[in-house]
């Protein structure tokens, strides 16, 4: 495998991996793992698929593992706690700069499988059979997943982050 290939994609396993964890040095090591365990592995990417869905898959494998191993994640670093100038992207000067905070503590509240599939389809523009391929689900599943994530998300931005409204029962 040219490394190269796996060089231009690294930007977006950061980011992805980023959005997963939310801890910068938790992310980089998923991403180190990721790019580890692709090149050990790299026999079994068919030359002429999508290198980089196969790497998605790799780091989502990666990071589901890591889940199941450890407890629950009670000692994430709150994003508050975070410099300014750690956090990447540009700012808009029109901007609340607090709303980019927000909105990472509300990605954070969701449940891993819907903020994976929300991730993948908002931040990396995978499709939704690209996402049901990396994440090893039915394309129904993806969809289900995705609307859910969007209606809680919403929820949540707009504060009104109750465990459920009177009549509807919380799928996950």
């Amino acid at each position: 495998m040219d490394a190269r290939l796996l060089i231009a994609h690294i930007p977006s396993l950061r980011r992805y991996a980023r959005a997963l964890t939310g801890d910068a040095w938790a992310a980089d090591d998923l991403v180190q793992d990721t790019l580890e365990r692709a090149c050990s592995k790299w026999r079994l990417w068919v030359v002429g698929s999508d290198l980089r869905a196969w790497l998605f898959t790799v780091m989502h494998n990666l990071f589901a593992s890591q889940v199941r191993r450890r407890p629950p994640p009670h000692a994430v670093v709150p994003l508050d706690d975070v410099a300014p100038e750690q956090l990447q992207g540009g700012t808009d000067p029109g901007r609340d700069p607090g709303l980019g905070l927000d909105l990472q503590r509300c990605l954070m509240q969701l449940p891993e499988e819907q903020r994976a599939v929300l991730l993948l389809v908002t931040l990396e523009d995978l499709s939704y059979a690209e996402v049901a391929k990396v994440l090893g689900i039915p394309i129904g599943t993806v969809m289900s997943r995705l609307s859910r994530a969007r209606l809680r998300l919403q929820e949540l931005m707009d504060g009104a982050a109750a465990p459920s409204r009177p009549g509807l029962r919380r799928l996950k």
